[in-house]
């Protein structure tokens, strides 16, 4: 059996080939793409899988993307870091899905299944269920912030944001009007309820939204520098190891 795995993230996909080992040292992993351009690519080109893991939020969109893009004639695994109701949906379905991080117990119940019902996991994805999970991952996200500024509460839309960053152990907001407030996130928290094709994490301090770019220079040790509006900062620096990603995510 051969088994494509789709997966962003390099050591959830190195873990999971582990686990798959364990599990069957004669299954073959067929790659690890780690993107919808390359699972594409390798769908079109490379050998046929038995069978596909496939992570759901990729660094350039949800992997559904992957079902418009090229056909996707092997059953299909999902793995995902949310754990939503709505994802239930898979196995009515007959397929199934794994919680992040993956637990091996979990991951042979799923491959399991697969041995016993292979036949009838033919094209199992119905569009309706697709439409029903990217609208539910889609809203998942947060829609505004609350601040406090003084004795009252303002609410700040996640549209009005240009970026976030942190400064002295406290994490800021940078509204288009020029103004700055302080959420109760930390940056590591905000990253999490924001939606990727909306912001970046550029480095530890900074999160910013397409808009906030005024200009980009290539920098020192294959980096760039950011410009951003309103802000006097001359040292905003995409880190060397998220430059690439950075450029997908600007060709978004």
């Amino acid at each position: 059996m051969k088994i494509l795995i789709i997966e962003d993230e390099k050591p959830a996909g190195e873990r999971l080939r582990d686990l798959i080992k364990i599990y069957d040292p004669g299954i073959e992993i067929s790659g690890i793409a780690d993107s919808i351009k390359k699972s594409v690519l390798w769908l079109e080109k490379g050998e046929k899988p038995d069978l596909i893991l496939m992570d759901i939020q990729l660094a350039d969109g949800l992997s559904f993307e992957i079902f418009e893009k090229t056909i996707v004639d092997a059953p299909v695994i999902f793995t995902t870091a949310y754990n939503e109701y709505a994802l239930k949906a898979f196995k009515v379905n007959s397929i199934d899905y794994l919680l992040k991080p993956i637990d091996f117990d979990e991951l042979s119940n799923a491959l399991d299944k697969y041995r016993r019902i292979y036949p009838e996991m033919r094209n199992p994805i119905g569009s309706h269920i697709i439409d029903a999970v990217t609208k539910m991952l889609s809203n998942r996200y947060k829609q505004r912030f609350a601040i406090r500024i003084g004795d009252r509460i303002r609410s700040i839309p996640v549209d009005d944001v240009l970026y976030f960053y942190s400064l002295e152990k406290a994490t800021f907001l940078h509204t288009k009007d020029n103004r700055d407030y302080v959420i109760d996130h930390s940056l590591e928290q905000a990253e999490s309820l924001l939606n990727p094709t909306g912001f970046f994490r550029i480095n530890r301090k900074y999160i910013v939204s397409f808009e906030a770019i005024s200009d980009i220079f290539a920098w020192s040790n294959s980096r760039l520098k950011l410009e951003l509006k309103h802000s006097s900062d001359q040292e905003i620096v995409v880190s060397r190891e998220r430059v690439a990603e950075f450029r997908e995510w600007l060709n978004r």
